[in-house]
């Protein structure tokens, strides 16, 4: 029986992906654990392996598609002694459904998802993934795809689809150059808007007829040829309705605090002045994550995620690193930021945040997490409030370190000041215990060898 290997989901939210490259092509043989093509999501990019011997058949989703739908099939894998007769009914390359319910999920996630990226117990139902090490292992489906009965059905990726409707196209008269006359993203980007008998007429900005989210689509209010639209990418679209999601849905309130730095600017200046080699130089913000870690061990109440009926009293502190990348920004996490030292955190946060840059991240490096800290003093930003990135409960904004005037004991004076907020999810940690982290926090940084101990 053919087997169809399924586009994956790398992640719990992750709906479509991009089939950045295919490792194989038809005709060629794999094995159990071969590579077969790259995957990229909004965030990283990962390998998918095979699980079961056999030929490649057919590949149903050329590589460079974007808006792949998760557990689409993408390529179709016969076992010895079969033939491509047994292949009808695969042409279009329908989607299959997840044969698991999905766990309740943000709205317009797609259903399945968070079932495919896990194994059962038992060592994987039907049309789950597996996934391990940055790779992915294909799905074996139940039964083939019926085949699409439907001749009048116009094939176009989701994409493409989308691209279409803003532009105003007629997609019944374009035609497709991807699988079988598939409709993908190069054959509606070039073409000229209006073009369809479907094309819709400009709306006036008092109508309100297209909406985003709740509100009128910008396009309504500006003349056509006064912009450049330049479409959404996987990581922009994923942080756009995650951090909608959050500040809609959690009450957020904030705390700021401001920290004087000074002994910490000294401690750090011996600390990298006896350094044994040039790689390992600790940073501000080494101090901070783990000033941060240690803060949310002696207020434990803090260190922990909502889940609807029961508070997650995490037993590490998981301190997520604001990355910013082109187009958008990633929050790898430092695992158990508590247990390892200053040179151990500044070493790991330089591999995390290369790795981000390069979209090399597992998803195990960027999801879960149990505090977050951003900091844009680098930029000469004096303070901020950050959006709560769910499933933690609060995050720390981080501010210049500038100097200040400053009165002690009666006596004005000037010190090097940095001033940081605390955002944080009204459900799971009230004001006086924000107030208690951000106490804990500024003893930590102000007295840095305490964090040493």
């Amino acid at each position: 029986m053919p087997i169809p290997i399924l586009m994956p989901a790398l992640s719990p939210t992750m709906e479509e992906g991009t089939l950045a490259k295919w490792l194989v092509k038809e005709g060629d043989s794999v094995a159990s654990g071969d590579v077969i093509a790259e995957i990229e999501t909004d965030k990283a990019t990962m390998e998918v392996e095979a699980v079961d011997e056999g030929t490649v058949a057919k590949i149903l989703v050329e590589e460079g598609t974007e808006g792949v739908e998760i557990n689409k099939p993408i390529a179709v894998i016969l076992e010895e002694g079969e033939d491509e007769s047994v292949l009808d009914g695969f042409d279009a390359a329908p989607s299959t459904p997840s044969p698991h319910p999905s766990p309740q999920r943000g709205e317009g996630d797609t259903d399945g998802s968070a079932a495919q990226a896990n194994t059962s117990p038992q060592g994987g139902e039907e049309g789950a993934q597996r996934v391990s090490d940055g790779k992915v292992r294909g799905a074996e489906a139940a039964t083939p795809p019926a085949p699409e009965k439907n001749a009048d059905r116009i094939f176009a990726s989701p994409l493409a689809r989308r691209i279409a409707a803003d532009k105003g196209l007629d997609l019944s008269a374009i035609k497709g150059s991807g699988p079988h006359g598939r409709i993908v993203k190069a054959d509606v980007a070039g073409a000229t808007p209006g073009a369809g008998p479907s094309a819709p007429k400009k709306a006036t900005a008092s109508s309100g007829s297209e909406l985003v989210g709740s509100l009128p689509d910008p396009r309504l209010y500006y003349d056509d040829g006064s912009y450049e639209e330049v479409p959404l990418d996987g990581m922009r679209k994923s942080i756009a309705r995650r951090l909608t999601q959050s500040k809609q849905e959690l009450p957020h309130y904030y705390l700021t605090i401001d920290c004087e730095l000074d002994e910490l600017l000294r401690v750090r200046k011996e600390l990298n002045a006896r350094g044994e080699t040039d790689s390992i130089k600790v940073s501000v913000n080494d101090f901070i994550i783990r000033a941060s870690a240690l803060a949310l061990m002696k207020v434990p109440d803090c260190n922990v995620s909502y889940a609807g009926d029961a508070l997650l009293k995490h037993k590490h502190a998981d301190i997520g690193v604001a990355v910013a990348l082109d187009g958008g920004l990633i929050t790898p996490i430092v695992k158990a930021a508590d247990t390892k030292g200053l040179a151990q955190i500044s070493a790991e946060v330089k591999d995390l945040a290369a790795r981000a840059k390069d979209k090399k991240l597992k998803p195990s490096d960027y999801e879960g997490g149990s505090f977050s800290v951003s900091n844009l003093g680098m930029y000469g930003i004096k303070n901020f409030t950050a959006v709560i990135n769910p499933p933690q409960a609060a995050i720390m904004a981080v501010g210049a370190g500038e100097e200040r005037p400053v009165v002690k004991n009666g006596v004005l004076g000037a010190a090097t000041m940095m001033t940081v907020t605390l955002s944080c999810d009204h459900r799971a940690i009230d004001g006086a215990l924000g107030a208690q982290l951000l106490q804990a926090f500024k003893v930590l940084i102000e007295d840095p060898l305490t964090m040493l101990l």
